[in-house]
């Protein structure tokens, strides 16, 4: 298996693009990767942002937000509240907040829902991400849930296993909204984590997973 170092200390990203159509998207497809980036590299810089969140979702979002980035120097969160359920029918506004995305940011790698995301929702942050970044290292996360639309995802990034339990640990704590789902569950979260760690010979067992479809060594 051939090894890049793309989160290596000293060679990792700077700057870090993090979309998520809903709150707990971005923790749950890439929350471990953006840990691990931290660790690294405390002196990158993360945009988190998250477009469809309201009510009691949107103070989860920025309060888990905050957790994953707390080592983080420069950071900002941004929570847009676009209807979950209906991006693909107000398209042009999210595309619009997309444009100012662009003129905000030129990031080193950004990380985004997977294309072939049976949620609509996520299909179309996917569709706009590449839409709007032409030239930028994009990989695309997924999401566990009941429609059963994982892939075999190409790109691989370990965690050791006291990051994997951290992540799992912030979800559990923060989104207690979602306590009540039953695939928002510890074993859940750490069942994929450890498929995808097998899958790349992980040296902790763990790992998350994407699709990268475009890289130049």
């Amino acid at each position: 298996m051939q090894r890049i170092s793309l989160l290596e200390k000293g060679s990792g990203p700077t700057k870090i693009l993090a979309l998520g159509a809903h709150a707990d998207d971005i923790e749950i497809g890439c929350g471990g990767t953006v840990l691990r980036i931290l660790e690294a590299n405390p002196d990158a810089e993360v945009l988190w942002v998250v477009l469809g969140a309201s009510g009691q979702r949107v103070d989860e979002a920025i309060a888990s937000a905050n957790s994953f980035l707390a080592s983080a120097r420069h950071k900002e969160v941004i929570v847009k509240e676009f209807k979950d359920g209906f991006f693909p029918y107000i398209g042009a506004e999210i595309k619009g907040f997309f444009e100012e995305l662009k003129r905000k940011c030129s990031p080193d790698v950004i990380l985004t829902h997977c294309r072939y995301d049976l949620h609509q929702d996520h299909r179309l942050v996917s569709e706009l991400t590449w839409n709007t970044f032409r030239n930028h290292l994009i990989l695309e996360y997924e999401i566990v849930k009941y429609d059963g639309d994982l892939g075999t995802p190409n790109f691989f990034v370990h965690l050791t296993e006291l990051l994997a339990h951290r992540k799992v640990r912030i979800l559990l704590d923060t989104f207690k909204s979602q306590l009540e789902k039953n695939w928002f569950t510890q074993d859940a979260f750490l069942s994929i984590l450890r498929l995808r760690g097998l899958e790349c010979n992980a040296p902790e067992k763990y790992a998350e997973a994407y699709y990268c479809r475009k890289v130049v060594y």
